[in-house]
């Protein structure tokens, strides 16, 4: 009886480890290696870091999710498959500093498409609230489905449009992501 105990806490303790080895971790925060999506398995491709500013500021982690890895961001977004980006917050970021940051986002990588998306965009910002250390956002795109919003853990609607989803993970996937570090962590490059 005394063996089949050990031998139980055995394989849980390596049960337990190998669990704990396929996360991965960036800056103390910490993302599963695979991410549901309406049963759906989707693989972390890679963790980033989103500094602002001349003087490097921490603002979020990024976990980047999809169906097939890869380390090139225009065939990720050109695949049109599922997909999901997890930003965990390293400290607060107000309401206002984080629609400034999709403006300039969609700008600088979606410009030609702005004018199909500008409702969709608004929509997409009127979900966005202040973000305290530790919260997230959460997107998940769902071909043919739109993308889903959360914030905080909380599902605050589904954007319409393949085309929108391609335009919100150009932000990060895109040429002018926010910066090079960042892009170059969810494309399974280390993290800042």
């Amino acid at each position: 009886m005394k063996r089949n105990s050990l031998r139980l806490l055995a394989g849980l303790i390596m049960a337990l480890g190998i669990g704990a080895a396929h996360a991965k971790e960036c800056k103390g925060v910490s993302f599963p290696d695979q991410a549901q999506v309406e049963g759906a398995t989707l693989k972390l491709n890679g963790l980033g870091l989103r500094q602002a500013t001349m003087f490097k500021v921490n603002v979020y982690v990024a976990a980047l999710y999809v169906a097939q890895t890869s380390t090139d961001g225009a065939a990720i977004l050109k695949a049109n498959a599922p997909m999901q980006i997890v930003l965990q917050f390293v400290r607060d970021v107000g309401r206002a500093d984080l629609v400034k940051g999709w403006d300039e986002g969609f700008e600088n990588n979606a410009r030609s498409e702005l004018p199909a998306l500008k409702e969709r965009i608004e929509s997409f910002k009127g979900m966005m609230a202040d973000m305290k250390t530790g919260e997230q956002l959460r997107f998940t795109h769902k071909p043919g489905a739109g993308t889903q919003v959360d914030v905080k853990g909380t599902a605050k609607g589904t954007i319409a449009g393949d085309d929108f989803a391609r335009a919100l993970f150009s932000i990060w996937l895109g040429p002018n992501p926010p910066n090079a570090d960042l892009k170059a962590g969810l494309l399974g490059g280390s993290c800042g």
